[in-house]
């Protein structure tokens, strides 16, 4: 039984899809959880229906790509919780499958720095938190398939997450055994960000194993997995859970 009692996770992007299933899936295990979005409403509401079942959580507006908005994520949650345990990098946008000759300088530099400057200067802020303790502090970056393969998306996306997938060897590689650090590679899930893209992800899915798409809960379930301590001895990987998407 995964437990992360007395636990405090930071969760960006945590307003709705991937990030909301994990924030509700940290509180149900135990953990004060801290609900990061640029959307008020959305994080507060997250916040409101994870103390409404009995968990411990607060929203923070922040913007993971400006440095100032991000140490007061940081701040916030250390006045509140008093430290940071789990960190989990979710927050991320989509690139439209653009190619590189299609792709502006503002798509480009745009999708580059929420999801890979952004994980960057909120695990950079927070480092200190992390490495605090006995216990090793965790970060969790979600990156993709498109981290590890072309396809899952344009030049920007895929680039930004097999940037991101390095991002997170390199942090294991600098900073274990006090913090460990892995990072999850969906393949298609459905969220609000991708309701638009239903056949798509449906034609993308129809040869692989599962032959389906994703759920949030079950990318969140392995974000869970990955925070405890059942997951102490896995540093520094990539988890796919795509649905087999990779097994060829």
């Amino acid at each position: 039984m995964v437990s992360l009692p007395d636990s405090v996770a930071v969760v960006t992007g945590a307003a709705s899809g991937m990030g909301r299933s994990m924030a509700e899936a940290f509180a149900d295990e135990g953990a004060s959880v801290v609900v990061v979005d640029v959307d008020e409403d959305g994080a507060t509401d997250v916040a409101e229906h994870i103390r409404s079942g009995g968990g411990d959580a607060i929203a923070v507006i922040g913007d993971v790509t400006d440095a100032d908005s991000v140490d007061e994520v940081v701040d916030r949650t250390i006045d509140e919780f008093g430290t940071i345990d789990v960190l989990c990098n979710n927050a991320g946008v989509l690139d439209d499958f653009t190619p590189v000759g299609d792709a502006s300088d503002e798509l480009w530099y745009g999708v580059i720095d929420v999801n890979l400057h952004g994980p960057f200067l909120l695990t950079r802020a927070a480092l200190p938190e992390l490495q605090q303790g006995d216990d090793e502090g965790v970060v969790i970056n979600t990156a993709s398939i498109a981290g590890k393969v072309a396809g899952g998306g344009g030049a920007a996306y895929t680039t930004s997450k097999h940037g991101l997938i390095g991002f997170t060897k390199q942090l294991s590689h600098d900073y274990g055994p006090e913090i460990r650090a892995n990072a999850i590679c969906p393949g298609a899930v459905e969220t609000g960000m991708t309701d638009q893209m239903i056949e798509e992800m449906e034609a993308m899915t129809a040869d692989t194993p599962a032959q389906r798409y994703a759920q949030p809960e079950e990318i969140a379930a392995v974000a869970v997995f990955l925070a405890s301590d059942d997951a102490s001895f896995v540093h520094g990987t990539a988890v796919d859970v795509d649905g087999g998407w990779l097994v060829d």
